[in-house]
């Protein structure tokens, strides 16, 4: 009788790993391959040294005069160095910008205490509710010995946060109960939802920002009044809630018709379900979406500048007008870009970190393989 050998398994050929391999099996594998790798070399090749020359080796750092900078072959980051203040807090008194500079402290603080799960307790809503008047007195003024400074001079990177925070924070309920109703059973909910829906989404952010500047006192009872950033808050939190809406139904249409069946089965009430089955699915299934709106309208609130509202890009612009510095140009943007950057970069960053962490059923599988 022979002996029946136990199955041997052969391990996986072995791959070389050297970089030279990777280039050959990644970037010269086909000829089309190669021809394209040699042609974005030699664009890199004829852009990326004068760009870096010109940013770098004939820049002029620090401070120096206007007159300097326009002899020299490369950026200005003198220019940077004289003007940042007034980009970052616009009109805000020279004397009190550590008072947004705080601000923004306060409120980036609570952002990032947030966007920990660990730290969603009775301590974190409490510092909500201090900091938020905290930075609300610290920008205003007006008490506790502190100089009243008019929203009128507000501006720079306070400025464009505040309207992105909080246009945000009241437009992301707002945009969820929309796209509720845009699913209702209820006829007459269900219209109320899809007109507004499509009127907002049909238009502009800059028609929904002259309206909200224009229109809307029309409207107001006589002595009843609104300033400018406030009118401008409320037409951006308009805009984001119907493209927020239609993101979360997007996710809502996605959850298998088995999860509403299970739920109605358990004889949960209707907002017993969605509450506890339905939208923590659907929010996590549209965390991209979601993040990628976050991000346009971030950069959106740069569109306040048209009804008189100096945010960071505004702040910018104004920073030119000066006759000694005018003409630099690329060095203002670049700067702010880097700032739209960091911001978004973050936000990007953390909406990959919470798909992660939320990703239960792709962990389950991994841990089952």
């Amino acid at each position: 009788m022979t002996d029946l050998a136990a199955p041997t398994t052969a391990p996986p050929p072995a791959q070389a790993t050297s970089p030279l391999n990777w280039i050959r099996q990644n970037l010269f594998n086909t000829w089309y391959n190669s021809l394209l790798t040699i042609l974005l070399l030699w664009i890199a090749y004829q852009l990326v040294p004068p760009i870096v020359t010109w940013l770098t080796v004939d820049a002029v750092w620090w401070a120096a005069p206007s007159e300097v900078c326009r002899e020299a072959a490369g950026a200005c980051w003198a220019f940077i160095h004289e003007k940042w203040r007034f980009i970052v807090f616009g009109f805000y008194p020279h004397a009190e910008q550590w008072r947004p500079a705080l601000a923004m402290v306060i409120g980036l603080g609570l952002l990032a205490a947030s966007c920990n799960r660990a730290l969603w307790n009775r301590w974190l809503a409490l510092g909500w509710l201090i900091g938020l008047p905290a930075i609300g007195i610290l920008m205003s003024g007006g008490i506790l010995g502190l100089t009243h400074v008019p929203n009128t001079r507000w501006g720079g990177l306070p400025l464009t946060l505040g309207l992105a925070v909080i246009g945000l924070v009241v437009a992301f309920p707002l945009g969820i109960l929309l796209a509720l109703a845009r699913r209702s059973d209820m006829p007459a909910v269900r219209a109320v939802a899809i007109i507004y829906i499509e009127l907002i989404r049909g238009v502009p952010l800059i028609t929904i920002l002259f309206m909200a500047s224009l229109i809307i006192p029309l409207f107001l009872p006589s002595g009843v009044n609104f300033d400018r950033l406030a009118r401008a808050q409320i037409g951006m939190i308009m805009f984001a809630a119907a493209y927020l809406a239609e993101v979360i139904r997007g996710g809502l249409q996605a959850i298998p018709k088995g999860q509403y069946e299970a739920a109605d089965s358990l004889g949960l009430s209707y907002w017993q379900k969605q509450r506890l089955i339905i939208l923590p699915q659907a929010l996590r299934i549209s965390i991209p979406p979601i993040v990628n709106t976050f991000i346009g309208f971030f950069k959106d609130t740069s569109l306040v500048i048209i009804i008189g509202l100096f945010d960071l890009v505004g702040a910018a612009r104004a920073s030119l007008a000066d006759a000694e510095w005018r003409g630099f140009y690329k060095e203002a943007y670049l700067f702010i870009a880097l700032i739209y950057f960091f911001f978004c970069y973050m936000m990007s960053a953390y909406s990959q970190h919470l798909e992660r962490t939320l990703d239960h059923s792709n962990r389950r599988k991994g841990d089952l393989g």
